[in-house]
């Protein structure tokens, strides 16, 4: 019996299994300072946020990036099933691109110099979609 898991999903789900892991084993150890300032950028996009204390939004935000990193570089957890922990996530970070003055041209999609960062999280998306529909897909035939 094989894995629940394309070989062609593997490239996907390490880089970016590894990219967000690696992100949130960094935050677990946040400075309340640096845990408030990701807050306050979140809570552009989901102002509900603001309503917890910054060290609990740290380490959500921690453990949430570890969670989801782990799952995608976990072979039995079903690609659909990553690709929809990653579709909340990289739909997150770009509703807060979105919503954030100074992070969009005057068309309001394209990133200025201080939103690419942001903005090049379109990836994780795309990723997402891919690991869903791929999966989707092959459930049909």
């Amino acid at each position: 019996m094989g894995l629940p898991i394309k070989l062609s999903h593997v490239p996907v789900r390490l880089a970016a299994g590894a990219f967000i892991l690696n992100a949130g084993l960094g935050k677990r150890n946040l400075p309340e300072e640096a845990a408030a300032g990701l807050q306050s950028s979140a809570a552009v996009a989901f102002p509900q946020l603001s309503e917890m204390e910054p060290a609990d939004f740290g380490k959500l935000l921690s453990r949430s990036e570890i969670a989801l990193g782990a799952a995608l570089l976990t072979p039995f957890v079903p690609s659909w099933l990553a690709g929809l922990g990653l579709a909340g996530f990289s739909g997150s970070l770009l509703q807060m691109y979105l919503k954030t003055d100074g992070l969009t041209e005057e068309d309001g999609i394209r990133p200025t110099s201080d939103g690419t960062p942001i903005a090049k999280d379109v990836w994780l998306l795309g990723i997402a979609v891919t690991l869903i529909l791929d999966d989707l897909r092959r459930k049909k035939r």
